[in-house]
Formats: structure tokens, C-alpha cells, sequence
């Protein structure tokens, strides 16, 4: 696979990028501000705005906490369905027979 992401996850990490850029928009707020309140270059903004998957996750959190958004990465991975329905299939209780009188 190298260095390239699957290209569903690429598409995934552009809307995140979209995302973050919208809300630095919505708040009327410049790249120059958030790089300023995140401790990061205006590339580094550029980058995280296009999707770049090769910008660490903490300086997404920075970014997030910079725009007052930070408590969203706690939504990372909340509903696991998939995962609660694997622990439930291994949490099957043996059953004894009864004990003889």
C-alpha cells in the first residue's frame, strides 16, 4: 500500500479538511489567526484544509481546540456497533447442568 491512502479514506480525510476550513470561515477567522492559536505554520492550516494525510492527529487536535471544537474528537469511534456486537459474542455464558440430589 506505501505511503498512499485507500482512496475511500482520502475522500474521508478531504471532507474532515473541508470541515475544519468551513468552521475557521464560519468564525471569520483567517489562516494566519488559527496558525497563530493552534502553534503551527499557515502551510501546516493549508494542509489539514486539504485533507493531507501525513499532518499528525495532534496537530488536528491543536487546530480543533484553536476553533473551539476539540471536545468533537471525543466522537471518534463512540458508537463501535460493530465492535459491541463482537464482545457480546464472546461474553456467551457456559451453562452447567443442574446438580444431582
Amino acid at each position: 500500500m506505501g505511503n498512499r491512502l485507500p482512496r475511500k479514506l482520502e475522500q474521508k480525510m478531504q471532507l474532515v479538511g473541508e470541515q475544519i476550513k468551513l468552521a475557521r470561515l464560519r468564525r471569520n477567522l483567517s489562516m494566519a489567526q488559527i496558525a497563530e492559536r493552534a502553534m503551527v505554520s499557515e502551510l501546516t492550516i493549508s494542509r489539514v484544509e486539504k485533507g493531507n494525510p501525513t499532518v499528525s492527529i495532534g496537530i488536528y487536535l491543536r487546530i480543533l481546540y484553536a476553533l473551539q471544537l476539540d471536545d468533537d474528537i471525543i466522537c471518534l469511534a463512540k458508537d463501535d456497533t460493530m465492535g459491541k456486537a463482537l464482545q457480546d459474542l464472546g461474553l456467551l455464558t457456559r451453562k452447567r447442568a443442574t446438580k444431582k440430589e
